[in-house]
């Protein structure tokens, strides 16, 4: 793992004779940014002190930043104060912390206080030059005070999650006994409420931690929490109108399990704990297992002797053993496993022949010795990553056949309808299709896990696992109430939105393949940006004072509604996109520009991405001149609809109701253009195809030039889609988007 800059920075004041308190483990990126200006001005003074020469421009120097250190710790002590004073059991221990720190900028900014001394030993004043030790226990003390401040300040955001948390389980409680619908709602209202309240908290938790491991698992089970929570709504509501039904019964007993082990996994991460049952998920991977193995093979380039032939023959047996994940899984073509088994085989014979001239190496050190070792180690290492292709190739082939052949959803579709006739034996008949289908898509998902790549991608396979392992019999249970009472509207809505989850994931499930498939190649996650995305300070210089307005349940369930179903839209874009050779053509551009216009509009009715307000859906939705021509060329009916949806996103409104209008057309017409544009991009495809490799005009005319939006695959993973596991709940969620309108 990189060292981050802070550690540096603390790694630098420490060997600069500040010691060991200053070495320290920062968990949060809010405590290392505090930190990392504060070490690297300590660092500056404490490395000029020895100096011999001393010139007007270096007193000057010194002086400036021992005021600015000084400076620096008065406006931070300010902040520490007012932070005592609102938290009285911290009070007493933050106030002698930011006493301490305020004393020790004081005392730095009189030790560097030289600039206007001609000779400053002569007058017996003492400074940083006469005291060699002073500027060093003062920096170790500002140092030792300021992160004690930071480090309370940050026990009382763990302190606010958990209070959070308790009080989300004392309602979950009280909805659990529940009798009545009147008490019911006023239980959930204020449920909901607090779960907004638990999901900011958390959030800014997670997008604070430095860990990405940890990061992935808060998303993890914060997704499950969103997700779950219009689950309990519709569960709860089902129970209530059939109390005498087992099947409702159990269906709303497993999402109030689910959102408990979720409510208690995001307590773990925030107060750092690690129960015994978190080594069960630490199973080691064939990728983190074979790039072990390669290193040390590699490692007998500079030491013959750090490790034994009966170590690197472990390994090798550890890493066959868990391919055997694929060659016995049922759902493996007969091809990949003959080729997994087949290069398994030949990592077996690569390594005897390593060790054989290893085993020479270590007794004669002859030159055509060290030439043969070298080509064993290459030999070795290039068969392990022929093997490490095959298992990529047979897991991603596998979870891109499933989503295929599951992506019209027919099983649930069919659920739906014969749950609604009381067919309980075609519901049979179809939960048995759907148990199916859930073992495929759990296997599947064990296999990606083992080439994932990365933790956090790792980490997003197991959540996938559990979800798929848990939302499959509660789909049953749903379907089963609903075939016991085929005319109750409630139980209807209940399988209607534990269905949506599985579709949900499912989704997921395909992004998730892409990101696999991206670290594996180096892609690395990379996505073009669309170019109207809302700048700071570019749309908001003339607006009027606006604020919030609530939505009712019925207008947040057509907007989730509606931003799913533009989701999958640009699923549907981006596949016919990859399907371009040439990715640099200016339909593919286009399409892709338009894409990511439209994901962020989704990201949007989920409460994420970069729209923060209405005001900047309504500036997204205006497409840019220079992002449409070709494409409006293309067909005739893209230019009616775009010019809509720019009317519309220019259209000036007032009042809670027009607001929602305009918000729920916008989305409306890019879901339009979406849904043209899906079919555009395949007969353009053709097209190009027919027209070879002459001059044709679909061909692109300029490579793309336009800025890209650069994400880490780690942040990728997780943090560039903190939740992005699933649709948000729409009952609490989407009622705390900032919709706005003019006063």
């Amino acid at each position: 793992m990189a060292t981050s800059p802070c550690s540096s920075g603390v790694s630098s004041a420490s060997s600069a004779g500040l010691g060991a308190e200053a070495a320290l483990e920062i968990r949060t990126r809010s405590v290392e940014q505090t930190l990392v200006p504060l070490v690297s001005q300590i660092t500056t003074l404490i490395n000029h002190k020895d100096k011999p020469k001393r010139s007007d421009k270096t007193l000057q120097a010194i002086q400036r930043v021992g005021h600015a250190v000084n400076l620096a710790v008065g406006r931070f002590v300010t902040v520490g104060e007012a932070i005592a004073n609102e938290n009285r059991e911290l009070k007493e221990e933050m106030s002698i912390a930011c006493i301490e720190a305020k004393r020790a900028g004081e005392t730095i900014a009189q030790l560097t206080d030289v600039a206007n001394l001609d000779r400053p030993e002569s007058d017996g004043r003492i400074t940083i030059f006469t005291d060699k030790t002073g500027v060093v226990k003062a920096a170790r003390l500002l140092l030792s005070s300021v992160t004690k401040v930071l480090v309370l300040a940050d026990r009382i955001v763990i302190k606010q999650i958990l209070a959070s948390r308790n009080k989300v389980l004392a309602t979950m409680e009280q909805l659990e006994k529940v009798s009545s619908f009147q008490e019911f709602v006023q239980i959930f209202s204020q449920f909901g409420n607090e779960m907004v309240e638990f999901a900011h908290l958390t959030g800014d938790r997670q997008n604070d931690l430095k860990d990405e491991k940890k990061k992935a698992r808060m998303a993890a089970a914060r997704a499950v929490l969103e997700k779950c929570t219009m689950m309990l709504l519709t569960a709860s509501k089902t129970c209530l109108r059939h109390p005498d039904c087992e099947s409702a019964r159990l269906n709303k007993e497993g999402v109030f399990h689910r959102m408990r082990l979720a409510l208690e996994q995001v307590i773990e991460i925030v107060t750092d704990s690690r129960p015994s049952r978190e080594n069960e998920m630490a199973a080691i991977s064939i990728y983190t297992s074979i790039k072990e193995f390669k290193n040390k093979v590699e490692g007998l380039r500079e030491n013959l002797y750090f490790l034994s032939k009966e170590n690197l023959s472990t390994m090798l047996e550890l890493i066959l053993e868990h391919t055997e994940d694929f060659t016995d899984s049922a759902y493996t073509s007969h091809e990949h496993r003959e080729r997994i088994l087949e290069q398994s085989k030949q990592a077996k014979t690569e390594l005897e022949q390593l060790v054989s001239v290893w085993m020479q190496a270590q007794s004669q050190k002859t030159k055509d010795i060290a030439e043969d070792l070298e080509v064993a180690i290459l030999k070795t290492c290039q068969c392990m990553n022929e093997l490490k292709r095959e298992l990529h190739h047979a897991a991603t082939s596998l979870a891109a056949d499933l989503l295929r052949y599951h992506a019209d959803h027919m099983v649930l579709k069919a659920l739906k309808i014969t749950g609604v006739e009381g067919n309980l034996e075609a519901v049979a008949e179809y939960t048995c299709k759907l148990s199916e289908q859930k073992e495929q898509l759990v296997e599947t998902c064990r296999l990606l896990r083992h080439v994932s790549g990365t933790e956090p991608l790792e980490i997003t396979c197991i959540h996938a696992e559990d979800t798929f392992q848990v939302i499959g019999p509660q789909i049953i249970s749903a379907a089963e109430t609903l075939t016991l009472h085929p005319s109750s509207k409630i139980a209807k809505e209940n399988l209607d939105v534990f269905c949506e989850a599985w579709e949900s994931q499912l989704s997921d499930m395909s992004m998730l393949l892409r990101e696999i498939s991206d670290v594996f190649e180096g892609r690395r996650g990379e996505k073009r940006a669309y170019l109207s995305l809302p700048r700071p300070g570019k749309h908001n210089a003339n607006l009027k004072a606006l604020k919030p307005v609530k939505l009712d349940t019925e207008e947040q369930a057509k907007l989730g509604k509606l931003g799913l179903e533009l989701h999958l839209l640009t699923s549907d874009v981006d596949s016919e996109t990859e399907k371009w050779e040439d990715q640099e053509n200016e339909i593919v551009r286009h399409g892709q520009s338009i894409s990511s216009m439209a994901h962020s509009m989704y990201l949007f009715t989920r409460g994420e991405g970069l729209l923060k307000t209405i005001q900047d859906l309504f500036h997204q939705a205006e497409l840019e001149d220079d992002d449409k021509p070709l494409l409006l060329l293309e067909i005739d009916k893209l230019m009616p609809v775009c010019q809509q949806l720019q009317i519309t996103a220019k259209t000036t409104v007032q009042g809670k109701n027009a607001t929602f209008t305009k918000v729920d057309t916008c989305i409306r017409k890019t879901k339009g253009v979406m849904t043209i544009l899906s079919q555009v991009l395949p007969l353009s495809c053709k097209l190009l195809k027919k027209c070879g490799t002459g001059n044709g005009w679909l061909r692109s005319s300029h490579p793309w030039r336009e800025n890209r939006l650069q994400r880490n695959t780690n942040e990728d993973s997780m943090e560039g889609k903190t939740d992005a596991f699933g649709i948000k709940s729409l009952e609490h969620h989407v009622a705390n988007l900032t919709f706005l309108e003019s006063k």
